[in-house]
């Protein structure tokens, strides 16, 4: 009861009070230092990414971007039972809380974490498959957020002016970073529409997920533009974020 009262009282998740959270039948350590896990991209990791992916014996290197709890990671590492993580977040506490759920889990030997800002500590790894939920909240959107949500971490939510900045980054710099034929896979919420505005030459797949067929989108890296394919638009936006996401130095 005195749970129950904190939770219609302070406002906060109960993740938060209780310090367990559920993504399908994963069950994981959650306090204020992460989100609450929720992504669209486990519904596709429940069918191992099939069509996407035909065969899951193939995949040996992956990448979850972002983190967080490592909720997915820890999800990849079942569905690619032959696959070495790396799970990256620029958040140490985030890091911290991974590191709970990764032992819970007896994945300490295939789940790698590590700090870095996006990118930016892993110059030369290669990967089958990347995924990645990262913030991708509008600052107009941030302001309506009831209070549960404000007491999550703002630095997991606010994805910049358009909520884009680092969905802009991935489709930049993701190329370079699989290897032939890997998969990028991206939640995005509902922002399917910005995202093809901001890529109109792109071909981007949007599987169906719980939450519809604008959540989350896959390009393959043979799909993902190059450099000098981008549009001046698209580059510039970008830019607007600090310049070490794309594996120099900086912070968001």
């Amino acid at each position: 009861m005195a749970l129950f009262s904190r939770r219609i009282r302070e406002r906060r998740p109960a993740a938060y009070l209780t310090h367990e959270a559920w993504l399908g039948d994963f069950r994981f350590y959650i306090d204020e230092r992460v989100l609450v896990p929720r992504s669209f991209i486990a519904d596709l990791l429940r069918e191992d990414l099939a069509p996407w992916i035909p065969d899951r014996g193939g995949i040996r290197t992956a990448l979850d971007l972002c983190t967080g709890s490592g909720c997915l990671a820890i999800l990849l590492a079942h569905a690619f039972p032959h696959a070495r993580i790396d799970a990256v977040d620029i958040s140490p506490g985030a890091l911290a809380v991974a590191r709970i759920n990764v032992r819970e889990y007896r994945m300490s030997g295939r789940i790698r974490l590590a700090q870095s800002d996006m990118f930016s500590a892993l110059r030369g790894k290669h990967y089958d498959l990347i995924i990645s939920n990262p913030p991708y909240v509008r600052p107009a959107v941030m302001r309506r957020l009831p209070p549960e949500y404000r007491a999550e971490p703002v630095v997991a939510l606010a994805g910049g002016a358009d909520g884009l900045d680092l969905v802009r980054l991935m489709v930049r710099t993701a190329r370079r970073y699989l290897n032939p034929g890997g998969l990028l896979v991206v939640e995005v919420g509902h922002n399917r529409r910005r995202v093809e505005r901001a890529y109109p030459g792109v071909a981007f797949t949007w599987p169906e997920t719980s939450g519809g067929a604008d959540c989350v989108f896959l390009l393959s890296r043979e799909q993902l533009p190059r450099p000098n394919q981008l549009g001046n638009r698209a580059v510039a936006s970008g830019n607007a974020r600090r310049r070490g996401r794309d594996g120099t130095s900086g912070r968001a």
